[in-house]
This record gives C-alpha cells, sequence and structure tokens, in this order.
C-alpha cells in the first residue's frame, strides 16, 4: 500500500504542480481581432481618385511614403525656415520635455522591476552599548552589573524564488509599460514638428492675405484719388466719392483685424518653440505657391498599424495590461523567499572579524494567504478588466487612425477640386473687374458697377489664398495621420531632454 501509495504521490505532485503553474500564469497575449481595409477609400483608383497636392498624379496605393528619410518628414517641404522651426521645436518644446521625462520614469521603473530577478545583497556594521537589570540575568535584585559593548558587521542576502511567475509578469508589465510611454513620447514628437508645420503655414498664409488685402486697399485708395478728382471737375457726385472713402475704410478695417490673426498665430508658434511670445518674432513670408507642397501617398492601410506611434502605444499597453494578469494570479499562490545572514559579533572592533566571532543563518520561507476576504481574487479580476479596457482602446485608436487617414484624403481631394475651380473664377474675375475700370473710366458705366467687380475679384483673391493654406495645412494633416516618419524600430535618445 505504502509503494502505490507513493506512486501515486510521485505521478499526482508533478501533475499538481503543472496545473498550479497553468493557473497562476499570464495568459498567451492574443493579438485583437482588427478588420484592416484593402485599401483607403479615397486612395483607390476611380474616377474619383484623390490627386496628390502637390503634381495632380494619383495617390499611390501599394508604395508608404518612405521617399523622405525617416524621421524628417518635413524635409519634403523643401523649406529651410520649416526646417529649423521644427529643429527649435524638437531641442525646446515643453510637452516634449514632459514626455521625455516620463520616458526616463518608465525606464526606471522597468529598471526596478528587473532588480526583482536577482538575489538581493546588503551589509550592514554597527555599534551597540547596553546594560541588562539584574533579574533579567538570574542575579539577585541590586547585584551590580556591568554595562556591555558589542560590535556586529554582517552581510545578508535575500531572494525571491519566481514559483509561480509573479517576478517575470512584473517584468514584462514594466518592460510594456515602458515601449508605450516611448511610443507616446513618439506621439507628442509627431504632433509637435506636426503643429509647428500647420501653425507656420496659417502664419504664411495670413500674410498671403494680408498681401492680398493691402493690395486691394492701394487699389481703393487710387479709386478715392480719381473720384476725388472727378469730383472737384464736377464729374460725379459726392455720392461716388463717399463710396468710395467707405471701401477704402473698410478695406483697412480688414487688414488690421487680420493683423490680429496673424499676432496670435505667430505668438501661439513661440509656444510651440518654447519661445516667450515677446521674444520671438516671424519674418514676413506669404505661402504663394502650393504647387510647391510635396506628394505624399498614402500607402496600404496595414501599415498604419506599424507606423502610427498612438497604435504602438495602445499596442504596449495591451501587453502590459495581459502580464499583470500573471502578476495577480501568482499572488494567490505560495511565495518561496530565500534569505542568508552571515557575519561577526563581539565585544571589541577588532574581534569581530575573527573567526571564532563568526555567526550564519540560512532560511527558507514559503508563504501563501488563506484568507483574504476575496482580495486577491477580485485583484485578478481587475486585471482581466483592465486588459479588457486596453483592447478597446487599441480598436479605438485604430479606428480613429483610418479615419483621421480617410477625413485627410478627402480634404486633399475636395480642396484640389475646389483650387480649379478658384483659378478659374480668379482669371474671370481679374477679366471682370479690368472690364469695368474701363467702362467706369469711359463713362459707359456706374461706379457702383466698378465696386461690385472689384469686391468680387478681391472675396476671390482671398479665398484662393485661404485654400491655399488649407492644402498645406491639410498635407501636413495626412503626413500626421499616416504616422510622419516614426520608426518602430529606431533607437530611442531622450537623455538631452
Amino acid at each position: 500500500m505504502n509503494m502505490i501509495a507513493n506512486m501515486i504521490g510521485k505521478g499526482v505532485a508533478p501533475l499538481a504542480a503543472a496545473l498550479l503553474l497553468t493557473a497562476c500564469a499570464a495568459p498567451t497575449f492574443k493579438q485583437p481581432d482588427i478588420a484592416v481595409p484593402t485599401a483607403f477609400k479615397e486612395g483607390q483608383s476611380s474616377a474619383n481618385a484623390v490627386q496628390t497636392a502637390a503634381d495632380g498624379s494619383r495617390w499611390k496605393q501599394a508604395q508608404p511614403a518612405e521617399q523622405q528619410p525617416r524621421g524628417e518628414w518635413w524635409l519634403a517641404f523643401n523649406d529651410p525656415a520649416l526646417n529649423q522651426l521644427i529643429g527649435e521645436a524638437t531641442k525646446a518644446n515643453a510637452n516634449l520635455a514632459v514626455a521625455a521625462a516620463r520616458v526616463k520614469q518608465a525606464r526606471a521603473i522597468a529598471g526596478i522591476a528587473e532588480a526583482d530577478r536577482i538575489p538581493q545583497v546588503g551589509v550592514g556594521v554597527g555599534a551597540q552599548r547596553a546594560r541588562n537589570s539584574a533579574q533579567s540575568l538570574g542575579l539577585p535584585a541590586g547585584s551590580p552589573v556591568a554595562p556591555q559593548t558589542s560590535y556586529t558587521a554582517s552581510l545578508t542576502a535575500s531572494y525571491e524564488v519566481d514559483l509561480f511567475g509573479r517576478v517575470s509578469s512584473g517584468v514584462d508589465a514594466a518592460r510594456s509599460d515602458a515601449a508605450s510611454v516611448e511610443a507616446t513620447y513618439r506621439s507628442v514628437l509627431l504632433a509637435v514638428q506636426a503643429d509647428v508645420a500647420q501653425t507656420y503655414f496659417r502664419l504664411r498664409a495670413t500674410d498671403a492675405e494680408l498681401a492680398t488685402l493691402e493690395q486691394t486697399v492701394r487699389l481703393r485708395e487710387e479709386n478715392v484719388k480719381v473720384n476725388q478728382r472727378r469730383f472737384d471737375l464736377g464729374d460725379i457726385g459726392e455720392f461716388d466719392l463717399s463710396r468710395a472713402k467707405t471701401e477704402l475704410a473698410t478695406s483697412r478695417a480688414e487688414a488690421i483685424g487680420l493683423q490680429r490673426t496673424r499676432v496670435t498665430t505667430e505668438h501661439a508658434l513661440a509656444v510651440l518653440l518654447g519661445k516667450p511670445a515677446a521674444d520671438f518674432t516671424a519674418g514676413v513670408s506669404p505661402l504663394l505657391d502650393s504647387s510647391l507642397l510635396p506628394a505624399i501617398p498614402a500607402g496600404l492601410p496595414s501599415a498604419l498599424l506599424e507606423r502610427r506611434p498612438d497604435i504602438a502605444s495602445a499596442q504596449r499597453a495591451m501587453e502590459a495590461s495581459n502580464a499583470r494578469i500573471g502578476v495577480a494570479r501568482a499572488a494567490m499562490f505560495p511565495a518561496l523567499n530565500i534569505n542568508a545572514n552571515g557575519g561577526g559579533a563581539a565585544g571589541t572592533f577588532s574581534e569581530v572579524f575573527k573567526w571564532s566571532s563568526r555567526s550564519w543563518v540560512l532560511g527558507a520561507l514559503m508563504s501563501m494567504p488563506l484568507i483574504d476576504g476575496g482580495r486577491n481574487k477580485n485583484n485578478v479580476v481587475r486585471s482581466e478588466a483592465a486588459l479588457e479596457e486596453s483592447v478597446a482602446s487599441y480598436r479605438q485608436s485604430v479606428l480613429t487612425a483610418f479615419a483621421e487617414v480617410e477625413d485627410n484624403l478627402a480634404g486633399l481631394r475636395i480642396l484640389s477640386g475646389q483650387t480649379q475651380e478658384i483659378d478659374d473664377a480668379l482669371v474671370s474675375a481679374r477679366r471682370s473687374a479690368d472690364l469695368a475700370q474701363k467702362l467706369y473710366t469711359a463713362g459707359r458705366s456706374s461706379y457702383l458697377d466698378l465696386l461690385d467687380a472689384q469686391r468680387n475679384l478681391a472675396s476671390v483673391e482671398r479665398a484662393a489664398v485661404q485654400l491655399r493654406g488649407s492644402r498645406a495645412v491639410t498635407t501636413v494633416a495626412l503626413i500626421r495621420s499616416l504616422g510622419g516618419g516614426w520608426d518602430a524600430g529606431a533607437p530611442l535618445a531622450v537623455a538631452s531632454k
């Protein structure tokens, strides 16, 4: 019977151990199923295919945007001023510095978790002087007891045997957290760079709009002079002169109002560069030609999951949550700690290190909870729910990413069509204004007809300038939504932050 019991025990013990290990280990991470389209809807070849922002060629489908150096997508705009601004922002932006500091924290936390993998060793040296009572020494009350001085020196070591994966799961979670924070840093970096570029192009578009308004003001001033001379000669009445002065004042007011827009945009750019608004002045540089904007191919939708740093961050967050399930499960099973303590104790310091003063202790402690009120069980449930949350967040990030790409592709398509129509309108408006001026000068039409033609031309010119700025901003937005030049394999250097 004893032999049978031993045989059963030998067979059951390994099986029980295997079951325990399986029960407490972190579950195998499973990548959530995401329905990835085969192509962007706005990028598919059709009669309504999206045109590039530069040369009117069709968007490419099967080639990721790799023409420019990875991480330096702004070089595609071939604008030295933009290059300089983004370089300054990368070095001095406050939000980027915050994200870099968080990367350092996350890496340090991962290092702390890694430390649990190796034995913890410490050393101690001390001295103690004490006097015991006579009774505690078994002597008659009132017996003289001399105080004693003792010196100790010790070397301690402790180590947790990772029986059920608590330590390894904790390390995996910390590593994934660090990777998630690094991806978040890259997301902030991309956001800062894109914000600088978009603010820069808004500023240049405002400069171009101001230039258009200033041209309109000069035209209005010339009209006032002409109408003043004609009024003085009696060719026209006061009504035409008053209308000319009104149009001049109105145009000047619009230009002054647009100056406020420029100032606030300039201040926003200063904040992105990490500079006080009072110490930064952007030079006037009108955005005159949208044909200089780069062609950014949309690439394959599946590549978006690898390029977008926010999706990478959500991916790592899922992996961290999955590893924490293993930590929570391990807390329900025994923990084995091995401790060792060796050293010496003597009445004088010189004798502490003698062989005769040696002492040592070696022990092992296995402990596990018996009654915890359901604490550990609920902690496992909480960890599993956290994984469900991170999976849902990942899915939402992916859906948002695809929507942003489609939005910007559609935006460029629509803006391209608008630009073509406004260019045609601009040709017609200029011709109309020129004819109206000639007819008015010849006395064959009223001043109201001239004003109407000039107003229409000014409106079309401003619309063309605004579309030019919108195309530049949307081009940057598309680059950002595609993940910019983010490279998941590139090392992240934030030590200087």
